[in-house]
């Protein structure tokens, strides 16, 4: 099973860039309306505009755009280097809410908020530790 984890942005351009630097690779898949990342293990990061996604499924579903107050959604990376995936997130516009850190779950990670208010973390096992998950 493949997991596609879909994010809803204000500008798909904007979050387009963002994305592309912040994971220092390509998108798969650039066309109006939605961009894929390949995050690997089967997993596919998606873009789409807020206003796509209104016009696919219309009133039934409440505005994306009116949940801006808070974090709308956490995405979770593991990678080798959790600091420069941060610090190349930073460079790209996110803002940092956590430096690189050992947390009590067995990971060191370090988060940041992408341009639409999405939470973004790059983590790794911490020395000593296996990942369980």
């Amino acid at each position: 099973m493949d997991a596609y984890f879909i994010l809803y942005v204000a500008d798909g351009a904007r979050s387009r860039d963002f994305y592309r630097a912040a994971l220092g690779r390509a998108p798969r898949l650039d066309v109006p309306g939605m961009t894929e990342f390949e995050l690997g293990g089967g997993a596919v990061l998606g873009l789409m505009p807020e206003a796509g996604i209104r016009r696919l499924l219309g009133e039934v579903l409440p505005d994306p755009a009116g949940g801006r107050a808070g974090a709308r959604a956490e995405l979770y990376l593991m990678v080798d280097d959790p600091a420069g995936a941060h610090a190349r997130a930073i460079a790209a516009g996110a803002r940092e809410l956590s430096p690189l850190q050992p947390r009590n779950w067995g990971h060191d990670a370090a988060y940041a908020l992408d341009p639409d208010g999405h939470v973004l973390a790059f983590a790794r096992p911490g020395l000593g530790t296996t990942d369980n998950g």
